[in-house]
């Protein structure tokens, strides 16, 4: 919010049935996350309430209609419960489709928020992409839902952590269908927007971009598939004519590899496994996701909903304080940088 020496993260309160309540009563426990934020939650007072119980530590719940009752007090968690965000008849590490319908209206609701600039930027909780489908709701992932919302139309996943820096070209897909989205035009748009993201949200200008291949060895020049030969390579091409210094297609196999040796700033992956098997390998506890492309900063944990563990107190919040951190660091980034082009 304009005026205010710390950003506004609205944190969306995920699946009242799995760790996304828990996790963020820890993280708001965290003193870091309040000098580097104001945070308040958008979801259900009570099942916040709990969630300092189930973690077994000392917090109390603010429950508020408005952004603006706000008080931003350590220990004492804003809430902010939309209409039909009320969850009844929980029972933890289960489909609730109360809960997930509820879950959907946090969306919606930090949503709105965050495009009248109410927010600052929106951090959310995992979501059961099963129960949300059984709940009435056509949803892929919070990524395809979010852009949904605001008709955005060039977007992608973005994941920051153990020092890398990965795009995915595509998202929620099955194996089976990747190849059908490894098309010239869509590589080169997501070339095209991360160099955009990685100068605007992390100032790095001019970024070294390393592009993986879709098949074994890229290809091997057409002998294991020819994406590489008809869509990747042309993208490139195209990409480096305009100035991007972007390189590949690099082998998977070898594509973090040369990324650890700092030989790229970023690397744009295929498909989800390919760049989240390495990312998570290397730190998984502290992994944020980024939606880039959207009209507002929009960070996430790198976990779902953990339903074998939720309720246990048990779960691990290090990715949500960072996802919290990191939304409001980008938000002083991005707003720094709007001020410094006046």
């Amino acid at each position: 919010m304009e005026g205010m020496s710390k950003p506004v993260i609205g944190i969306t309160m995920g699946d009242a049935a799995g760790i996304g309540p828990e996790v963020i009563a820890r993280a708001l426990l965290e003193k870091s996350v309040y000098q580097a934020s104001l945070p308040l939650v958008i979801g259900d007072a009570e099942i916040m309430r709990d969630a300092f119980k189930i973690i077994k530590r000392k917090g109390d719940v603010n429950p508020i209609k408005k952004v603006c009752d706000a008080k931003f007090r350590f220990g004492r968690v804003d809430v902010l419960s939309p209409p039909d965000g009320r969850v009844e008849n929980l029972v933890m590490g289960q489909i609730n489709l109360s809960a997930a319908r509820a879950a959907v209206k946090y969306i919606e609701e930090a949503t709105t928020l965050v495009m009248k600039r109410q927010l600052d930027a929106i951090t959310t909780a995992p979501v059961n992409k099963e129960a949300i489908r059984k709940a009435g709701v056509y949803f892929d992932g919070h990524t395809e839902f979010l852009a949904q919302l605001t008709n955005t139309k060039k977007y992608a996943m973005m994941f920051v952590g153990g020092g890398f820096y990965v795009v995915l070209l595509t998202t929620h897909l099955p194996i089976r269908r990747i190849s059908n989205f490894v098309i010239r035009e869509k590589v080169l748009k997501t070339i095209n927007l991360t160099k955009e993201t990685m100068e605007s949200y992390f100032n790095i200008k001019n970024p070294r971009i390393g592009v993986s291949g879709l098949n074994p060895h890229a290809g091997e020049s057409g002998v294991f598939g020819q994406e590489e030969i008809k869509e990747i390579i042309p993208a490139i091409r195209e990409a480096r004519e305009a100035g991007i210094d972007v390189y590949g297609p690099v082998s998977p196999d070898i594509l973090f590899f040369k990324a650890k040796k700092k030989e790229f700033d970023v690397v744009i992956v295929m498909y989800h496994d390919q760049g989240l098997i390495p990312l998570k390998m290397a730190d998984f506890e502290r992994t944020v996701n980024i939606t880039i492309g959207l009209p507002f900063i929009r960070t996430s944990v790198d976990h779902g909903v953990a339903y074998d563990i939720a309720g246990k107190g048990i779960a691990n919040h290090c990715s949500m304080v960072e996802a919290i951190k990191l939304a409001a660091k980008l938000s002083r980034t991005v707003v720094k940088n709007k001020s410094g082009k006046k």
